[in-house]
């Protein structure tokens, strides 16, 4: 789990900026402001939940795997996806009703959060 996690995670981190660099250097003149805070957002939210996958990474390799890390890693990338992914497409093509989707992964990232920290608070004090 830690590898697969830990790949992900700077996968995850890569592409945000790559995807925050289109951005600002093709995307801004073509969408306009408003479209590029949104789009700003979504990278911002990305990259910090790439960060957060890292950290599920370095969670399993220090307290061992378990379902809680696991389902935490996987909600904060679907989070990515959804979040992120429907901030992106919104921006550039426009379409509001792809707006529907975006607390979906919002929600995706409060649950993988909270699976963290009940991890954490399942460990004892050594």
């Amino acid at each position: 789990m830690q590898r697969k996690f830990m790949i992900i995670g700077a996968l995850m981190a890569m592409l945000s900026v790559a995807i925050g660099a289109f951005g600002a250097h093709l995307l801004e003149p073509i969408v306009g402001e408003s479209s590029m805070k949104v789009y700003e957002t979504g990278v911002q939210y990305h990259m910090v939940h790439a960060l957060g996958i890292i950290f599920v990474a370095v969670a399993a390799g220090f307290w061992g795997d378990s379902r809680k890390l696991a389902l935490a890693g996987w909600l904060l990338f679907a989070g990515i996806i959804l979040f992120s992914g429907s901030l992106y497409l919104l921006a550039i093509t426009g379409i509001k009703p792809l707006g529907i989707i975006t607390p979906f992964g919002g929600v995706a990232f409060m649950i993988g959060w909270i699976c963290l920290m009940a991890e954490a608070v399942s460990k004892k004090k050594k």
